[in-house]
């Protein structure tokens, strides 16, 4: 592996103008697709499987007319204090006038034909339904439904309005990701002190994630790719782009110190760092895609999108990178390691061993930096870091303990949005379940009779409020009703009902005439997402962990450093989800962070979560473990090895991780609550992941396991092959190759000394 990124390096430095062009033409053509792409469809969420998905099929296919995609708005008024809605019927009606004469509307719901009036005579709600679908809605439909409700409360009416129909404020400011592109220009240009090299992984992450997002673009119509797959692409390519394109430039400049050719260099950097960016980068890649093994479309197409984009962004660091180098191969550097480097000439391989020892005996009388103190101070007292480190994520990870799961709904929205007040208003006047009905289908010859007689039997069933009457499709082979719970939707006595309902659904199949009866519901729809979810978890992580193990294998050829690694990620994403209870659940300083309404995590956040936190996770391992495993075989001791990787690789480790968290950070204020959450839950895991797991962690583990850690049984060892990803066989390559000429030097337009 080492070997042919150290090859493809040279080809991109060497035919620099080339690679550009290729990259420049991809960029152009996938911008292109996007441009011309058509809208893409609205994002169908389906569970193949489930009940719930049954049964919605079932009455898409049953029941054509009102499997309708029209919009609906339910427009929810309350008789002003002292008075009944009766009292109000003249204004009411004119309201429902209003809003009949409305664009896109095909109908509307009178409550008093209807019978949707409260028991207290004060509430009642009108159904409007639209002839579009919900993202089909005109700006016009919008204002006239709002202008409606606010003549109507003008008159004294308390009128507020939910439903699909209903205009959602969450549009995508890209606020976060211009927090994280400053605060990662700032970072880079700390860590490199030079304008042209901090720009570099700026410019090459940011054409990662343009070919990306615009790639997610031009594929929607086909995928029905959502503008949320887009943005959780955009977050993780950003972040993962910045970071391998740094991890390369560091390691060119470190070797061009060295007193290495700027060519060869840019091969060795790309045959060493680049190895440790393409593992990286696959353990990402695995780690997402892992994710189909849930068998929810949705969270699929989420989570190939964001690997695509990690596979463009490995590509670009082992590509573009290093031809873009070639364009600057002096100016990418500090200017007083300009001037130093410009002064020497080309060494052989005898003299470049001498100035090796002579760098190394300099090094040894000069001030070591702050990572290798640091990692000086752990291998000393190891088990004091160890305990602390493991005993502080812990404490962190507590309020996890008291996760609870949901889906964003009215019910969750904040509390001042007409949606939250109609959701509320229904509650107190129509029962806590009537916000959340089960639908019950019922399958049979006469379909009716079978469904009323089911509907006879589950009124008895505790935690029902009401059942309606079946009502049979055309072809009388199909039933359905509606369940109205005590409960509210997302209530734990609620999901223990729609359980109950089924089990006695079995039983009734026979005595009823029923062939076959099914729940179904939004409710239910919820209940059925997060068992799925819990199914598939323990399969997912077995997935991902056991090949993500066997790819850590074969990078470390070692059997306790991949463990150590997956042992670390438990721990980093534990503390993770507690912070993210803490703060989204809890409300623990959601002032601070912009929350307005706190509530349950969104469902498929944890899973999606621990897919991304254990790619980026394995990135920190990989690169800060290669470098310690390279000084390893080449003769340190385990303990000089933990420090000499610190030395080389803790103070990009920690560039990178600071970005990576600044990337992340920037998402939480956004009004997406789901891209909020992930935002927040990233820059927590990629927090403690590097800064408690990666630098106090795993030194100490290594320090107490020394040469242990590097164990490989020997009958593994002859069947593992040797991706040489710490590019020993390069260096021997190298060291043996016999010396070359020295290159003729050219000045280029700006003034470097190209080779």
């Amino acid at each position: 592996m080492a070997t042919f990124l150290y090859k493809l390096g040279r080809f991109a430095f060497r035919r620099r103008g080339l690679v550009t062009l290729l990259w420049v033409l991809i960029v152009c053509g996938v911008g292109a697709a996007a441009s011309s792409a058509p809208t893409p469809p609205t994002e169908q969420f389906s569970m193949p499987g489930t009940e719930s998905q049954k049964a919605f099929d079932l009455l898409e296919e049953k029941f054509p007319d009102a499997g309708a995609d029209g919009a609906t708005a339910r427009v929810v008024i309350r008789a002003p204090e002292g008075k009944k809605i009766a009292d109000e019927k003249a204004a009411i009606g004119e309201l429902l006038g209003e809003l009949g004469k409305a664009p896109q509307v095909s109908g509307v719901a009178d409550p008093f034909a209807a019978g949707s009036i409260s028991e207290d005579g004060r509430t009642a709600y009108a159904v409007v339904t639209y002839g579009v679908a919900a993202p089909d809605l005109t700006d016009e439909a919008h204002d006239a439904l709002t202008k409606a409700t606010d003549r109507a409360r003008d008159g004294g009416l308390t009128v507020e309005a939910g439903g699909d129909a209903v205009a959602i404020e969450q549009t995508m400011s890209g606020t976060g990701e211009q927090i994280g592109v400053l605060i990662s220009a700032i970072v880079l240009f700390l860590t490199f002190g030079s304008v042209l090299a901090a720009g570099m992984p700026l410019l090459t992450a940011l054409i990662g994630v343009g070919v990306g997002v615009s790639a997610i673009t031009a594929l929607g119509s086909t995928f029905g790719l959502s503008a949320t797959t887009s943005t959780l692409a955009m977050m993780i390519g950003l972040a993962v782009g910045i970071d391998y394109a740094l991890f390369v430039v560091s390691r060119y400049r470190a070797e061009v110190g060295e007193g290495r050719t700027p060519q060869e260099a840019a091969g060795i950097a790309t045959g060493t760092a680049g190895s440790a960016v393409v593992f990286a980068g696959l353990t990402v890649i695995i780690a997402l895609g892992g994710l189909a093994v849930v068998n929810i479309p949705i969270l699929t197409k989420m989570a190939l999108a964001a690997a695509g984009t990690v596979a463009v962004a490995v590509l670009i660091a082992v590509t573009l990178v290093p031809a873009l180098l070639g364009f600057a191969p002096r100016r990418v550097l500090r200017v007083a390691d300009r001037r130093l480097v410009q002064t020497k000439k080309p060494l052989s391989a005898r003299k470049l061993r001498k100035s090796e020892k002579k760098a190394a005996k300099l090094a040894a009388r000069t001030k070591p930096n702050l990572s290798t103190r640091w990692a000086s101070f752990v291998v000393r007292r190891p088990l004091g870091v160890l305990f602390l480190a493991v005993v502080g994520l812990g404490a962190i990870a507590l309020p996890a303990t008291k996760l609870e799961l949901g889906l964003p709904g009215e019910g969750t929205m904040a509390t001042d949005t007409t949606q939250r007040k109609a959701y509320d208003l229904l509650s107190d006047s129509f029962g806590p379940g009537f916000n959340g009905p089960l639908t019950v289908t019922v399958e049979g010859k006469d379909a009716a009779a079978a469904g009323d007689k089911v509907g006879e039997s589950l009124k008895k069933t505790a935690g029902i409020a009401s059942v309606s009457k079946a009502t049979a499709n055309k072809a009388g082979d199909t039933a359905i009703f509606s369940i109205v719970p005590k409960t509210g939707p997302t209530d734990g006595e609620t999901e223990q009902l729609v359980k109950d309902i089924r089990v006695k659904a079995t039983s009734l199949e026979a005595s009823s005439g029923a062939t076959e009866i099914l729940v179904t519901g939004q409710t239910a729809l919820f209940i059925d997402f997060s068992q799925t979810l819990s199914d598939a978890l323990l399969p997912y992580l077995a997935l991902v962990v056991g090949l993500a193990f066997l790819l850590l294998l074969l990078v470390f050829r070692s059997v306790l450093v991949p463990l150590k690694a997956a042992l670390g990620f438990l721990l980093s994403v534990s503390a993770a989800l507690g912070a993210l209870v803490a703060v989204f659940q809890l409300g623990w300083a959601a002032g601070f962070f912009g929350i307005e309404q706190t509530g349950p995590i969104m469902t498929t956040l944890p899973i999606f979560m621990i897919g991304v936190v254990f790619g980026l996770a394995m990135d920190y391992e990989v690169f800060l473990v290669t470098r310690m495993r390279e000084a390893y075989v080449h003769g340190a001791s385990p303990k000089d090895a933990v420090v000499t990787g610190f030395r080389h690789s803790g103070r990009v480790v920690v560039a990178a991780a600071i970005i990576m968290i600044s990337v992340f950070s920037g998402f939480i204020f956004e009004t997406d609550d789901l891209v909020a959450m992930m935002g927040f839950g990233l820059a927590s895991a990629v927090l403690f992941d590097a800064f408690v797991v990666r630098m106090a962690i795993v030194p100490a583990v290594h320090s107490l396991l020394g040469d242990a850690a590097w164990w490989l049984p020997k009958w593994l060892g002859r069947l593992l092959p040797n991706v040489d990803v710490e590019g020993e066989r390069l260096r021997r390559r190298l060291q043996t190759a016999p010396p070359s000429p020295a290159p003729r030097s050219t000045p280029d337009h700006e003034g470097d000394l190209v080779h």
